[in-house]
């Protein structure tokens, strides 16, 4: 009866062993895939596509950045950074981004429009591999206080 039990035990306890290190393997593959997948050409790959401001106060600063870095093994080119309208500015890097090197969109949303959710966008133009990329920022502005007079 001991003998069993023990069996069991070493079963058990071996397969809990093998299965962790699988999946140690694959976490590790997932990781490695993402920090080094590379593109023939120019190539963006942003720490975060979207930028939630979460709840602001009125007339706040409205500056954020999107930080990227260039996958490829050409220099990236910016021609054009555009907002989807006037109360979105984006800013951007005129010089070309090395391979490997890093990056900032500069995005500033005009907070002087209290009271409401927004939901705005940001359309890069570049020389990569996928010419166009857009960029998402979203938040909600709260309303100016009524008490100023």
């Amino acid at each position: 009866m001991k003998k069993i039990i023990t069996l069991a035990m070493l079963v058990v306890l071996g397969v809990a062993t093998s299965t962790a290190q699988e999946t140690s393997k694959k976490l590790k593959a997932t990781n490695t895939k993402v920090a080094t997948a590379k593109v023939n050409g120019a190539g963006m790959v942003f720490v975060s596509e979207t930028i939630d401001y979460g709840t602001v106060a009125y007339n706040s600063d409205g500056k954020r950045e999107f930080v990227f870095t260039n996958n490829g093994n050409k220099p990236l080119i910016i021609t054009n950074a555009q907002g989807s309208c006037g109360c979105t500015v984006p800013t951007y890097p005129k010089e070309p981004i090395a391979p490997g090197a890093k990056g900032v969109i500069g995005v500033k949303y005009d907070t002087s429009r209290g009271g409401q959710a927004f939901t705005k966008t940001v359309t890069l133009t570049t020389n990569a591999v996928v010419p166009t990329k857009t960029l998402t920022i979203k938040g909600n502005v709260l309303a100016a206080e009524s008490s100023k007079s």
